[in-house]
């Protein structure tokens, strides 16, 4: 194979693409096959969300893009060129304050290993802006208005972030974090 070859096959199979990230652009050259959670890992340095299942069942990879949570496992990277990426380290903004929802988790002690605790809170806040927008869940009662924001009670909470797996079970302390932030 000659390198003129081999560089066309890399040039198919790489893409710049253009991330904010935590409020920062980053451009990288990327593997059309290299998903998000890989890319904030080793090419970022972003270690707060983990990789648990590889699946998109567990939850620790969770982040936000563009408002919304997702699982970073199960995004291919250079299909969120454009996009905005907020990962747990990029809650507190700039300074060295915590998200309201970092210290609720501080102090309900909502975690034991830490290790599901950064897709916790990213689920938890985008779960906060769906309900505020009015999206409702499998519990919801279906007497409440359409297009208003939907209440939050412990099972609404239980509900929406259901698919964050915790082996610890730090649950009830999880629910509570969230309620002291509604």
């Amino acid at each position: 194979m000659d390198s003129h070859h081999t560089t066309a096959v890399t040039a198919v199979e790489h893409s710049d693409t253009t991330l904010r990230v935590n409020g920062k652009p980053h451009t990288l050259t990327v593997d059309h096959r290299r998903v998000l959670l890989d890319l904030l890992r080793e090419d970022l340095g972003l270690t707060g969300a983990k990789k648990g299942c590889d699946h998109g069942q567990c939850g620790a990879c969770t982040v936000l893009v563009d408002g919304r949570r997702v699982n970073s496992c199960l995004l291919l990277a250079v299909a969120l060129d454009g996009s905005e990426v907020t990962t747990v380290e990029g809650l507190g903004g700039d300074g060295e304050g915590l998200h309201p929802l970092q210290r609720a988790f501080l102090d309900r002690d909502a975690f034991q290993c830490g290790y599901c605790t950064p897709g916790q809170i990213c689920s938890a806040l985008g779960a906060l802006a769906e309900a505020a927008a009015g999206h409702p869940s499998h519990v919801t009662d279906p007497a409440t208005p359409s297009g208003g924001p939907v209440p939050l009670d412990r099972a609404e909470i239980q509900e929406r972030l259901s698919g964050n797996l915790c082996r610890c079970g730090a649950y009830p302390r999880i629910a509570e974090a969230v309620e002291d932030v509604i």
